[in-house]
Formats: structure tokens, sequence, C-alpha cells
């Protein structure tokens, strides 16, 4: 659900103005932003299995800290608590705990059953949309369209960095999903870790965004 977690970010703007993109894209991102560093320190595994699922060849066999349940919940409340506490604003911290959370409720949607209710649990749950490539296109490609456009919608670019910012990182975020879809798989699970890192470009980039944009019908406001 690569392009999914942004659509989210984006179409959460029009529920919390005040709030940046970046910060939109950092929260619907946040757990696959936590995922490749706990790579890395070797708190969770993964592993390269093809035809694990139509559409990726990674076997998410080991990622209890980040992507179960529990612990998702528990990653919403402390990203909304610790923006309530820098920004004091009650519904973007409260938004933006429902976006962690919303990481998880895709995941279950598009996963096989890999997906953990908590550590140390033996359930797993998935729907599987994975399984085909078509459907997943269709389901993650009509709703980043359509989030995409809400966010058109709800801001205004306030000059032309506004305009080109945003179409670039859309067109980016699409080009960087086909190669997801249709690229080979990694060499090995070391790049998927150092390549993971790569996803907090999105986030600087919608910082970038936000900086020249503005809410429709409102003057422009410094984004928290």
């Amino acid at each position: 659900m690569f392009i999914g977690h942004a659509a989210v970010a984006f179409a959460a703007k029009k529920a919390v103005p005040k709030t940046s993109l970046g910060t939109l894209m950092m929260a619907a991102q946040f757990i696959d932003l936590l995922w490749p560093i706990f790579l890395l320190l070797g708190l969770e595994h993964v592993r390269i299995d093809q035809g694990n699922t139509a559409m990726t060849p990674l076997d998410f066999y080991d990622y209890p800290f980040s992507h179960s349940l529990l612990a998702v919940v528990v990653w919403g409340l402390v990203f909304g608590g610790v923006y309530f506490a820098a920004r004091r604003y009650r519904t973007g911290a409260i938004v933006l705990g429902l976006l962690v959370v919303s990481h998880w409720v895709l995941d279950f949607l598009a996963h096989r059953p890999d997906l953990p209710l908590a550590p140390g649990s033996e359930t797993r749950v998935g729907l599987g949309l994975w399984d085909s490539v078509a459907a997943t296109v269709i389901v993650e490609g009509l709703l980043f369209a359509a989030c995409v456009a809400l966010y058109v919608k709800t801001t205004k670019a306030l000059d032309r960095i506004g305009i080109y910012a945003l179409w670039g990182l859309v067109a980016f975020l699409v080009v960087i999903y086909s190669m997801n879809v249709f690229g080979p798989a990694p060499p090995d699970t070391g790049v998927i870790a150092y390549a993971g890192n790569a996803s907090w470009l999105f986030v600087l980039w919608g910082y970038w965004v936000d900086k020249h944009r503005t809410v429709r019908d409102q003057t422009p406001f410094a984004a928290p």
C-alpha cells in the first residue's frame, strides 16, 4: 500500500488545514519509517521469497514492534501526543494518531495473513489484496487519484513552486510505485533496509510543497 499511505496523507489536509503535508506524510508512513531502522538494528527481519505474493517477493515474517496492531496503536498515541505537546492543536493530534493507525488498516487490506496482532502473538491477519496485481493497482490508483484531487481542491499554490513541487511529488510517487510493482526483486535484505530510509524524502518533500501552498479561502499560515 505504498501510494495508499501517501494518499491518506493528502486527504487528511482537508481535516487539519493547519498541519503541514510533511507531518501528515510522516504520520501516514510512520510505521514504514520505523521498520527499516528496526531491520538495521536486528530487531525485526524480512526475507526474499519469490512468489510470496503477486505484488511483492518479500516475506514479512518478523515485524512485531513496527507492524503489530497493538504496537501501531501505541505508536499512534505517541505520535499524536508528541504533536499535541509541541503544537497544542488537538484536532491535528487526533488526526495524526489516526493516520498512524490507518497504515495498519491499509496493510491489513493488502497483506497476506502476516500482520501480528501484538508482539508475541501467533495470530496473524491480512486480506491478501496483494495476491492480485491488477486489483491492487486499481484500488491503490483510484484511492491515490481521489485523495490527491481532494488535496488540490483544499489548497492552492502561492507561487509556481507550489505547483511544480506538488506535481513533481505526485509524479515521483507514481514512478517509485511503478518500479516496486514491475521492477526486479531487491538483491538482498540489506538493500531493503537502507532503501527504506529513503522514504524520509517524501516527508521532506511534503514540507516543501506545503510551504508554497495555502488552504483555499484562507490567508497563508506557517504550517506546523
